[in-house]
């Protein structure tokens, strides 16, 4: 039985928790919030012993891994401490606001020699991984160029005040349009090596941006772009479409997904989810789990991380300078 520990109590730490109770080798065993009063409200519905230190949770020996779903700032010295005090990391994305933190993460989990998983839960929501499968299937060709959008409320319940300021990594971009650039990158498949991107604040009075429009060139000279915008009122919506060299795959979480070629569009069958972020979470806990338990790779490595980081950080220079920013590994 592997036996977790939870730093981050907010609204994502209750949607893993939730997953965790799905996993039959695992066991919440300790949950951490800033405050005692609201660890243990947390513990009393999830589970697990209830802290206020994460430094303390971390001491505990019987402690395998821990999942980190803290602000995006505050991800370094937790991730650093837990690989070195020998707990594998389920970390939740982004992997940190810059890429010099995401460097030093990567480091620490190599010399600890732990499983570092990135939360890049796009890769684990069905009509995703139905996409994927078609084009690993080879029956479409190579995926050529493409687009990928998320557009969705910003100033949602569970905003908080560091989502706002750059510095603490917040923005629309780095917290839910990195859903969008994700799921576009990890399906071309490949490095990306340039971008040149407008971003702006257009609909809020906040430092950080809430909208984004990114052109993207891959290292073998692919092209394909990305939005990212968080209206103040509307309606949420996430597609993309990926165009191969025999037909195009369109991709809608809300609806699954269909192939278009020879003029017709086809609907894939049991390519969409209800429940598709807890679904997809539970997925990601076994993939976490199973890469723990066996050796494997991990499912979404600290390399790949960087790399999404790596291209948010190209991207808002970018729109600053006006200028394409190149990436280099």
């Amino acid at each position: 039985m592997t036996r977790i520990g939870l730093i981050g109590t907010g609204h994502f730490g209750a949607v893993h928790a939730r997953a965790l109770k799905t996993q039959p080798d695992a066991v919440l065993a300790a949950v951490c919030a800033p405050d005692a009063a609201t660890a243990k409200a947390f513990a009393d519905i999830h589970g697990g012993e209830p802290y206020s230190d994460w430094r303390r949770m971390l001491e505990r020996a019987d402690i395998d891994a821990v999942v980190i779903a803290t602000p995006h700032h505050l991800h370094e010295e937790m991730v650093i401490a837990a690989a070195q005090a020998g707990k594998h990391v389920f970390l939740e994305k982004p992997m940190a606001p810059t890429v010099a933190a995401c460097t030093r993460i990567s480091e620490a989990a190599d010399v600890a020699d732990i499983v570092l998983m990135i939360g890049h839960v796009a890769h684990f929501f069905r009509p995703i991984m139905a996409a994927r499968a078609i084009i690993d299937g080879g029956t479409l060709g190579r995926p050529i160029t493409g687009f990928s959008t998320y557009v969705k409320l910003w100033m949602e319940a569970n905003r908080r005040d560091w989502h706002l300021k750059p510095e603490t990594g917040g923005g629309m971009l780095m917290t839910a349009g990195i859903h969008a650039l994700d799921q576009f990158v990890w399906l071309m498949g490949g490095t990306v090596a340039g971008v040149s991107a407008l971003a702006g604040t257009c609909f809020h009075d906040q430092e950080a941006d809430d909208t984004a429009f990114i052109g993207l060139r891959f290292a073998d000279g692919r092209v394909g772009q990305v939005g990212s915008i968080g209206y103040r009122d509307g309606a949420v919506s996430s597609f993309a479409q990926i165009v191969c060299e025999h037909g195009v795959i369109d991709i809608d979480l809300d609806r699954g997904v269909r192939i278009g070629r020879g003029g017709a569009w086809q609907d894939v069958p049991d390519s969409y989810q209800a429940d598709a972020m807890q679904n997809a979470v539970a997925r990601e806990w076994g993939a976490f789990l199973a890469s723990i338990h066996d050796g494997s790779p991990s499912p979404v490595d600290g390399r790949y991380g960087r790399h999404i980081v790596s291209i948010i950080d190209a991207a808002l220079r970018s729109s600053k300078e006006g200028r394409e920013i190149a990436i280099t590994p």
